[in-house]
């Protein structure tokens, strides 16, 4: 295999994981908000208050993931640097 075909390689599987982590997130927001806010089955339609609580619950989720992402990248910041700073020692 050439360099080229194995970084191809690797940029596909960096690609299917970063698909199946979008899957894993999309699947999470939509169980815990169809459960929260699902209440009336008798119905085909969606009431306003289990639309607007969908709404709500998928905007939480999503700025909690985003938020919880952010402190990542911090802390990995942070840890390079002090990653770096112990290799200099």
């Amino acid at each position: 295999m050439t360099s080229e075909a194995i970084d191809a390689a690797k940029i596909e599987a960096e690609q299917i994981k970063s698909f199946r982590d979008f899957l894993f997130s999309y699947n999470k927001l939509s169980e815990l908000c169809f459960v929260d806010c699902v209440w009336d089955f008798t119905s085909r339609t969606i009431k306003d208050q289990e639309n607007s609580c969908a709404v709500n619950c998928a905007e939480k989720f999503l700025k909690a993931n985003q938020r919880i992402s952010q402190c990542f990248q911090e802390f990995q910041v942070l840890s390079n640097e002090n990653a770096l700073a112990m290799a200099k020692k």
